[in-house]
């Protein structure tokens, strides 16, 4: 009799399952987002977040919680409750970089998180001021090979994905830089211009400005393959560098326990999103790329770019702030 109880009890759930999805959303959502309003994540989120809405009827609330390393959205996410009203718009920082960088977290991406779709993905670069006698990565090598950690790189700060970038680049050319971490990227990008040091890691978006009036050039971009808002500039891999290949991206997760019917639902509608002529325009002009993904593409992203952080992180022996 036992097992018929429960044979009855799993088939209630079965059909429930459906059900809740197709009447899912009957609430507004809300979306956390780890930083203060502007950055990749926050824009991500009110881009998507609007055309949700349209969608669906339902409004969806973008509520920005910076601070702690992105700790405090992280944990509220991973403790909401996992019925698809509470989402997370993460960067790979909060999910590949964090773990890697710290012993003691308040969430575990994978015992916390559902990984619902990638968003955007806002590719870094090398860059050295307009004047710069460097013209490839391979003088900026051979100078720091004869000059070495003499040779300063700004990043937007400690911890960042640009500071790992730029020692995952050290490491695979033998050489050593001296790291000027900033207080965010547009003091980084605005240091570089101004000549105050030569050489900078940055996102395509901080240096767009300076770029267009001459003040900064483009050696290379960070990824494995060309950015599509500028074909021109050559991969990191391209000019020699093997293996590089970092970005800074944004990704929409759900609490663990959030029903797959509704994951997917969300998915479907994500993808659907980020393949809208307006919204890929919207993106574009903030210098970011769209990249929807699947749940299980987005998963073996994360579990990707943490291993290879983690290795990066301890062989170079960063630490955050």
């Amino acid at each position: 009799m036992a097992w018929f109880v429960r044979m009855i009890s799993a088939l209630v759930v079965l059909c429930a399952m459906p059900a809740q999805a197709q009447n899912y959303p009957a609430k507004p959502i809300h979306v956390l987002v780890p930083y203060a309003p502007g950055g990749i994540a926050d824009i991500a989120s009110r881009i998507v977040g609007a055309k949700l809405t349209e969608a669906w009827g339902q409004q969806v609330v973008v509520e920005n919680k910076p601070g702690g390393n992105a700790f405090i959205a992280m944990t509220a996410a991973a403790k909401a409750a996992p019925d698809g009203y509470t989402l997370v718009m993460a960067t790979g920082g909060d999910v590949a970089i964090n773990p890697a960088m710290f012993k003691e977290m308040p969430y575990d991406v994978e015992r916390d998180f559902a990984p619902i779709a990638a968003v955007s993905d806002a590719p870094l670069v090398l860059a050295v001021h307009g004047a710069s006698p460097y013209k490839s990565v391979a003088d900026v090598i051979a100078a720091a090979k004869a000059q070495p950690g003499r040779l300063s790189v700004a990043t937007p700060g400690n911890g960042s994905i640009n500071q790992i970038v730029l020692e995952w680049m050290a490491l695979n050319t033998d050489t050593k830089f001296q790291h000027i971490p900033y207080k965010g990227g547009a003091p980084a990008s605005a240091a570089l211009a101004g000549g105050d040091v030569p050489l900078g890691i940055l996102a395509s978006s901080s240096v767009a400005p300076h770029v267009k009036s001459g003040r900064i050039r483009v050696l290379a971009v960070t990824m494995a393959k060309r950015s599509k808002l500028d074909p021109d500039w050559p991969t990191l891999q391209e000019q020699g560098v093997k293996d590089v290949d970092a970005s800074n991206w944004t990704a929409l997760f759900a609490p663990k326990a959030t029903p797959a019917p509704i994951v997917d639902k969300l998915n479907a509608e994500v993808v659907k999103i980020l393949a809208m002529p307006d919204v890929k325009e919207r993106f574009a002009g903030g210098g970011v790329d769209t990249i929807p993904s699947s749940p299980a593409e987005l998963d073996a992203r994360v579990k990707q770019d943490l291993a290879r952080f983690r290795t990066i992180v301890q062989k170079a022996n960063i630490r955050p702030d």
